[in-house]
């Protein structure tokens, strides 16, 4: 029935958080037509300010944040047209120390749950707004007030929801992990000493046993989503301490698999119940798949990502029980991707959306189109039949069907 409900929701058009109900960028019930000579049918663009944050889909609603200014600006906007709905601005201003030549965020996704909007800006606020209105209902600083591990490259983590909770990473001695109620921002707990990276929490079940990992700075743990109470932890340290990339889980094998640039690359684990303990081991690590700050699919026994930091980055294909690459393919620099109906829809850093086939054998490409022209680093959103991409300056809509 869950599973029924899922595909109901998906084909009326919600996506409601970062990757997706399960996070793993599939798209459930939807139809990717071929498609024509030039790409697909563009419905409408209209500009955006800066940022990366990536779009949420609510049927006639869609909602992300922007740079303006000094400003963090959350917004909705008329998925019919792009226009605007409402606004709602937080100082973002960028602090000493910060690295900037990417730009000043935001870089987290909102998350719509509970008749409420959750954002998080660029400098750690962490804001509940009214979806209808943008009015604010309530406000929390993960810097300021709690402070949390700062990143110079802004706060980046997307709010995972657990029952009435919204989890965070946060950082630091005791308050590596936050759970806030949804209600009134209130600390539900807070747990573990871990240094925060700029992943985002995902939820998973070990043996029927829920789970939320996250990616810290030099580690990747498991924790207790009902007190934050740490399961299992294990190593994983990179040059300049990034670990941006979202875990990818595949729950018939139990395997995690994570993935990180600057010189470490991913590895894969297994999670196991040896009675009330989760025993982890290492399946394998190999330095040559090194997601850097995109996301990563899981199709069947692969798991396909665009795999570079500074230089090329090739579409990479590795076999999850093994660490094996199956083959590497330059035809796109750095991408995002979903996957959707039987296809993987990418969107290159240039600003390229392509329509292809993952498989183990080799990438396939059937159609690509320039739709884009600053740097494309948001993964797309696809609800409803429609497809809407973002860049530094720009968001538009395609038809899919």
């Amino acid at each position: 029935m869950l599973h029924l409900l899922l595909l109901a929701t998906l084909a009326d058009g919600r996506w409601l958080e970062w990757g997706g109900p399960d996070r793993d960028f599939h798209v459930a019930g939807e139809t990717v037509a071929a498609w024509p000579a030039g790409g697909p049918k563009k419905l409408w663009s209209r500009a955006l300010g800066d940022g990366y944050s990536a779009i949420l889909a609510d049927g006639p609603t869609l909602y992300t944040v922007f740079r303006r200014e000094n400003q963090n600006v959350a917004t909705a906007l008329d998925a019919a047209t792009g226009r605007t709905i409402w606004e709602r601005a937080f100082d973002a201003t960028p602090l000493p120390d910060m690295f900037l030549s990417y730009g000043s965020g935001p870089n987290a996704t909102p998350l719509l749950v509970n008749g409420r909007l959750f954002v998080v800006t660029f400098t750690g606020t962490l804001a509940a707004l009214d979806p209808k209105s943008g009015a604010v209902l309530w406000t929390q600083e993960l810097w300021k007030t709690h402070h949390g591990t700062f990143r110079d490259v802004g706060y980046s983590s997307s709010p995972l929801a657990y029952r009435d909770w919204l989890i965070l990473p946060v950082g630091g001695a005791g308050k590596g992990v936050f759970a806030f109620r949804q209600s009134d921002g209130g600390v539900a707990w807070k747990r573990t000493d871990f240094e925060n990276a700029m992943s985002s929490p995902l939820l998973v079940r070990v043996d029927g046993e829920e789970q939320v990992v996250l990616f810290m700075v030099d580690h990747v743990i498991g924790i207790n989503p009902l007190n934050g109470d740490l399961v299992w932890s294990h190593p994983h340290k990179t040059d300049y301490a990034v670990n941006s990339s979202t875990p990818v889980w595949s729950p018939e094998t139990g395997t995690l698999v994570i993935s990180s640039a600057y010189g470490t690359g991913a590895r894969a684990l297994k999670l196991t119940h040896s009675g009330p303990r989760t025993v982890v081991t290492e399946l394998w690590a190999n330095a040559r798949f090194k997601v850097h700050h995109g996301n990563m699919l899981r199709i069947g026994e692969y798991v396909y990502g665009s795999s570079g930091d500074f230089g090329p980055a090739p579409m990479t294909a590795v076999h999850i029980a093994t660490g094996t690459i199956a083959w590497q393919d330059r035809h796109f620099p750095k991408s995002t991707m979903l996957y959707a109906d039987g296809k993987a829809i990418v969107l290159d850093e240039d600003g390229r959306l392509a329509l292809a086939t993952l498989a183990p054998t080799g990438m396939t490409v059937h159609g690509e189109a320039s739709v884009l022209t600053k740097t494309a680093w948001t993964v797309p959103t696809l609800a409803g039949g429609r497809l809407y991409v973002r860049d530094r300056a720009t968001v538009a809509a395609f038809e899919m069907r």
